[in-house]
């Protein structure tokens, strides 16, 4: 019998409207297998009801990230936003629950942080990299990430998940602007989220040790998703280096659509629906994985 869970994101996912440079996990299959709700509802969802605050809620702003200039180039909502908002939810959870049971619910719930990959493929590529190395834009984005997750904790979190950076040169869309003829993997960027997510897992054992009644786990959807990119043929996959939608190579979001003359046919046979995202059957290949590692950690 599963366990129940409430649950709360503060992440960037996808939605018909976005267009983010970054991997984003599909987090409502993750509250559909941890067997909450089948779709988990946008906070500002005009449609939303009380009972949906009580089982969770999503603050996602697509192409958000740790550094606060990462939100301002795309126009989208920053995690000094999201809080905003999650303050706001606690106000109305009080109202409902009170309290006392504000604070229960606020305690047992998961809060899933996945950010990052717009910081590097998008803020620190595009601009960062003129004013920093990799290695002090790094430790700058830790910190960031780090004051956010200790103002979470102090607003009552205490089970949060922390998503790491996937091998962004292994995106179509990287490998289309730097990955040569033979549409190879950008070794140079991956290694830049390898060392990101090196520093951020470091943090995370640091606010364990300062924040012990807290759980801080550190999700790794690096190896498995570069697993079935290096062995696609092990989950039945034929195409690594392009997505289904277009020509694979540099489209998303609304160039996604049905007008688009070269979507693929079986996107089964894809890792990647678009140039930046992978395809649904990836995602709930990584979430199965993900649940059977991580969720006792929470507890």
């Amino acid at each position: 019998m599963k366990p129940t869970y409430t649950y709360v994101t503060f992440v960037s996912i996808v939605t018909c409207l976005d267009n983010e440079l970054v991997f984003c996990l599909n987090l409502s299959h993750t509250a559909e297998e941890l067997g909450i709700k089948k779709l988990l509802p946008a906070y500002l969802d005009a449609t939303l009801q009380s009972a949906d605050l009580l089982t969770g809620v999503s603050f996602a702003s697509g192409a958000s990230g740790y550094d606060p200039l990462t939100s301002k180039i795309s126009q989208v909502f920053s995690l000094s936003d999201q809080l905003e908002m999650f303050k706001e939810y606690i106000g109305k959870l009080k109202a409902i629950v009170g309290e006392e049971g504000t604070n229960f619910i606020l305690s047992q719930s998961l809060f899933l942080l996945v950010q990052g990959s717009n910081d590097i493929g998008e803020t620190y590529l595009v601009i960062r990299k003129g004013q920093y190395d990799f290695p002090a834009h790094a430790d700058l984005t830790v910190g960031w990430a780090s004051s956010f997750l200790k103002e979470l904790h102090g607003l009552g979190a205490r089970r949060i998940g922390v998503f790491c950076t996937p091998p962004i040169g292994c995106l179509p869309s990287q490998i289309s602007i730097g990955g040569g003829k033979q549409r190879k993997c950008v070794d140079n960027i991956s290694e830049e989220s390898k060392l990101f997510n090196a520093k951020r897992s470091s943090e995370l054992d640091s606010l364990n040790t300062n924040f012990p009644l807290a759980r801080f786990v550190y999700i790794d959807i690096y190896k498995p998703l570069l697993g079935l990119i290096q062995n696609p043929q092990e989950s039945g996959f034929v195409v690594v280096d392009k997505g289904c939608c277009g020509t694979g190579l540099i489209e998303a979001s609304v160039l996604c659509n049905k007008f688009n003359p070269c979507t693929c046919d079986d996107v089964s046979k894809y890792v990647f629906w678009d140039s930046f995202h992978p395809t649904e059957r990836v995602y709930k290949i990584l979430i199965s994985e993900i649940i059977q590692e991580y969720v006792n950690k929470f507890f």
